[in-house]
């Protein structure tokens, strides 16, 4: 970011006397302040002093500092203010608040990253995009997909530096940071990409984060965004593919929107709307009632698509003894799962089971 995004301000403070206000940069060097004769001085000390105290504002050497920082905690600038009484300080304040604001300014009027996070979180106006793109020479229709990258463990800061030096085009590709836990990768991909080449860029970006950070992940990627207004409907995409995966799919890291199938449906319901739909279907007795060995079969018998010889061979039983079984579950519940359609209610209701069990949790 150009320094003299700082000078408007700088120039409104040289009217407080008795103060020298200034910034000073990452590694300590003073780019902007009212004191001509202290630019490009080297405080390496202060650096130091501002990022042990963090968000706070820190005295040192006669001076107030205070940092302002990156969205991945990295110190960018520091505001300082001469004077170690606390007018000094006060003052200190006041100047940071006007040096972020012309930084924040700047950022969202001439940041491409800013203006693409702003659309997936939809903080700006879908008339106001074309204005923007067209002030930034954004191209508006081009086929782009939005990747959320959620760090199961440990959260670690560098999750966007790895990711931006694995899509370094920084014209096309965006890595935005959302939160704690949550990156979102915005990539722009060919006219003629599949799922399956999706699906690759989701396994790319697991590994890298596997072998440079240690880190698991959970990856959720949204449909093909061919407009950048519709991004927002990409991000959302993946959140909830990561949502709903989180629910029916525990043993999958990457989770594809368009796979989500009954899954996305049934997490959408409302909870008194699943009890209801539970107590209709086992009349007889409640789901609960199936032990853990039942279950265990009939997720077997669904794996094997309803197929007797198939589903016994793969419990090392005989086909006579699945039968039975089959059978006792029909006594329990009322529905025969050799059939068709009770085999989807079944289907059905052991999903909206899960999904119960899900929200006790939280």
């Amino acid at each position: 970011m150009s320094n003299s995004v700082f000078q408007s301000v700088i120039v409104q403070l040289k009217e407080i006397p008795e103060r020298v206000f200034g910034v000073m940069d990452g590694e300590g060097c003073v780019v902007s302040c009212t004191d001509v004769a202290l630019l490009g001085e080297r405080w390496p000390e202060a650096v130091t002093k501002v990022v042990a105290a963090g968000d706070t504002m820190v005295s040192y050497n006669q001076k107030y500092f205070k940092g302002i920082y990156s969205g991945t905690n990295a110190l960018e600038y520091a505001v300082f203010c001469t004077g170690s009484d606390e007018a000094a300080k006060s003052s200190c304040l006041m100047a940071y608040i006007a040096f972020n604001d012309a930084k924040t300014f700047y950022e969202e009027k001439h940041d491409r990253g800013t203006f693409v996070k702003n659309i997936i979180m939809d903080n700006i106006l879908p008339g106001d995009i074309y204005i923007r793109a067209k002030e930034l020479h954004f191209v508006t229709e081009a086929p782009r997909v939005v990747f959320l990258v959620r760090q199961t463990g440990r959260a670690d800061v560098a999750t966007v530096d790895v990711l931006t030096n694995l899509f370094p085009d920084k014209t096309q590709d965006f890595i935005l940071s959302i939160n704690e836990t949550d990156v979102a990768v915005v990539k722009q991909i060919g006219e003629n990409a599949t799922t399956a080449d999706l699906e690759k860029l989701a396994m790319l970006i697991e590994k890298t984060m596997k072998e440079e950070l240690y880190a698991n992940v959970v990856i959720g990627f949204g449909t093909v965004s061919e407009h950048l207004r519709s991004l927002a409907d990409s991000y959302k995409e993946a959140q909830t593919a990561i949502d709903v995966g989180k629910v029916f799919d525990t043993e999958k890291s990457i989770i594809n929107y368009e796979n989500l199938g009954i899954g996305r449906l049934i997490y959408q319901l409302p909870t008194t709307l699943c009890d209801i739909f539970l107590t209709e279907v086992f009349k007889k007795n409640s789901i609960d009632s199936l032990d853990q060995e039942t279950l265990f079969t009939i997720n077997k018998f669904f794996e094997n698509n309803l197929n007797v010889s198939e589903t016994s061979r793969k419990l090392f039983v005989h086909r006579n003894t699945l039968v039975y079984r089959l059978e006792k579950i029909k006594k329990l519940t009322g529905l025969d799962l050799r059939e068709f359609d009770h085999a989807i209610v079944f289907k059905v209701a052991l999903m909206v089971r899960k999904y119960l069990s899900s929200r006790e949790i939280r």
